[in-house]
């Protein structure tokens, strides 16, 4: 999946015109990458679509229109679009309550390496996670995490053929795991080279 370019971003004034169009296409398109681990921990599934969604939404919000201030985003958004081989996700840890979450971040320390995807006859692949910056520190994990999911080329093969998908984590204090449904597992596999 090739990164974006400031050739693919509208102008400020263009996104404004299209903008509610744009925003129902992304949440459509959106449903079918998101996976719930549980109640409480969801991965949703980048792309060029969603990078692009929030590159726009930054971009707008700020009021960037200047070609570094641009450059600065693609650079900080880019990095999150698949590469081919691989399956990149923000991961969020979700407890409405701010002071049971809080409690519960202190306990989930690590969980962001224990996010796991597996393709069906093959080994569990733990996420790489954080790349971008440290998260976490010796007393709490972050709410938010980005992890990537490198897949070796079997896996990507079997994939293709249709094996099933599953997905968990496998931390002390949060341990689950599901099965992807099939319209999440198509979109994913779009995503693989």
């Amino acid at each position: 999946m090739s990164h974006l370019t400031p050739e693919d971003l509208y102008s400020l004034e263009e996104y404004a015109k299209l903008r509610d169009d744009f925003r129902a296409k992304v949440s459509v398109h959106k449903r079918d990458r998101k996976v719930h681990i549980g109640t409480n921990a969801t991965l949703y599934f980048e792309d060029r679509l969603t990078m692009q969604y929030q590159i726009q939404e930054m971009l707008r919000i700020e009021r960037i229109f200047e070609p570094e201030g641009i450059a600065d985003e693609l650079a900080a958004y880019n990095p999150l679009i698949p590469d081919g081989s691989n399956w990149k996700a923000t991961f969020m840890v979700e407890y409405p309550d701010a002071e049971e979450r809080r409690a519960v971040l202190g306990k989930l320390i690590g969980i962001e390496d224990r996010v796991w995807v597996q393709v069906a006859g093959h080994e569990k692949v733990f996420a790489v996670a954080d790349e971008d910056l440290e998260r976490a520190d010796e007393t709490k994990t972050s709410a938010v995490h980005f992890l990537r999911f490198e897949l070796m080329p079997e896996m990507i093969a079997a994939s293709k053929d249709g094996a099933d998908l599953a997905m968990g984590i496998d931390h002390p204090h949060y341990c689950r795991a599901v099965t992807v449904d099939d319209a999440v597992r198509a979109s994913l596999v779009r995503d693989l080279d």
